[in-house]
């Protein structure tokens, strides 16, 4: 009798956590390739005191060809989500996400394995309150608007965004209402690698890699920001601001703030895009180190249910730039621009090859440098002015 009882009491466990309808799914991406560079430097620096152009790589200079760094169409990923429904419409949900270089294995910039995401929220019929790291509000608007759709492979994805995309130790807000996505976000501390170039002495210099959440210092590192974003069948549009205080020395927050809008048009096989990003940067004395405006625009065009063409153009207007330190002096170098080109073919729904390429004018391929800590290792040579980049290759989905 004991023994029916303590197995009655084992199938009721199992069945009302069935009835909770929990979940756990597995899923992630692998993408990787082949690139060729046409001309690419190491070791990037920056320029001395005086110079007007970008900032530049030293020697050796030459030709790359190999195996893609951070993918191609998408970062590779691999994450787990789980959900459980707690009743009355309220529900539980966590976002497990590490992304990873698929060439070699290794964690995206040697950083911690859960590097995208890491966070547990609540959510209901008004919305969904999560709390760890998370992507920021400015991703969320910008995500639907960009040419390429936020290619690792030379769209200046992190050049509009900002490196604080997925800031730590954040509380965010998401909610959709019918058409219409909410997000707005707040971190204690955003706990980003060191922005620090150096050159004779000097360079950019914007923060100290800290996480913040420092006892007597509550402004250091901390990042906000909101969004709306609409999404109809025909017309898109978001709007979106954010802001990171990062600091280099413990009380002494930099400033760095970005503003966005965007929109788009979708008739039949084709998507048509803009939008426009307002930069500006500042070191913990109020100097100026960026201030810039972005512009970009672009059309997806479906040519046959499995080959889409993806074209996209981005121009930054540099007014005032200073990668010489908060006692530095601004300087007005040469605008970068850039045009990519993205085919992408599916073998499956799960399954593509692509082929992208992109041109670049006046700066290296996705405005990779000193602002976005040349994630991608494309340093422009010195005396360089363009750059072109090739890469083919196949993504997995699961």
């Amino acid at each position: 009798m004991r023994k029916s009882l303590i197995a009655l009491a084992a199938l009721s466990a199992v069945s009302g956590a069935a009835h909770a309808q929990t979940s756990v799914t597995l899923y992630g991406v692998i993408d990787t390739g082949i690139e060729y560079i046409n001309r690419v430097a190491t070791a990037p620096t920056v320029l001395p005191p005086g110079a007007t152009g970008p900032s530049q790589g030293v020697a050796p200079v030459g030709p790359r060809v190999g195996m893609i760094n951070q993918s191609g169409l998408s970062a590779s990923r691999w994450g787990l989500r789980g959900v459980e429904d707690l009743g009355g419409g309220l529900k539980a949900s966590f976002v497990l996400e590490s992304g990873f270089n698929s060439d070699t294995g290794i964690f995206t910039g040697n950083s911690a394995i859960f590097n995208r995401q890491a966070y547990i929220a609540l959510s209901n019929q008004y919305g969904k309150i999560g709390f760890g790291k998370q992507f920021s509000s400015m991703t969320d608007a910008i995500v639907n608007f960009m040419p390429t759709r936020f290619s690792p492979a030379y769209e200046p994805g992190i050049w509009l965004a900002g490196i604080d995309y997925k800031p730590n130790n954040t509380i965010k807000y998401s909610g959709q209402f019918g058409s219409v996505y909410a997000s707005a976000h707040y971190s204690f501390g955003a706990g980003l690698p060191v922005t620090s170039l150096s050159m004779g002495g000097a360079g950019v210099q914007l923060t100290n890699g800290g996480n913040g959440e420092i006892p007597g210092s509550p402004r250091d590192d901390t990042a906000w920001g909101g969004s709306v974003t609409y999404l109809g069948q025909t017309f898109g549009a978001s709007i979106a601001y954010d802001q990171w205080n990062p600091s280099a020395v413990v009380g002494a927050t930099a400033k760095i703030r970005k503003a966005y809008v965007g929109g788009s048009y979708t008739t039949g096989p084709v998507k048509l895009m803009a939008g426009y990003r307002w930069g500006d940067q500042t070191y913990a004395n109020g100097n100026v180190a960026l201030r810039d405006d972005f512009w970009f625009a672009g059309v997806n065009y479906k040519v046959t249910p499995a080959l889409d063409m993806e074209l996209g153009y981005y121009y930054s207007n540099i007014k005032r730039m200073n990668l010489n330190g908060a006692t530095g002096t601004a300087i007005n170098p040469a605008n970068p621009q850039q045009v990519s080109l993205v085919l992408d073919y599916a073998l499956s729904k799960r399954t593509d090859i692509y082929l992208s390429t992109a041109w670049a004018h006046n700066g290296s391929l996705g405005n990779d440098g000193a602002f976005t800590l040349y994630l991608f290792n494309y340093a422009l040579p010195p005396g360089g002015k363009n750059m072109v980049g090739v890469a083919t290759g196949i993504r997995h989905i699961f």
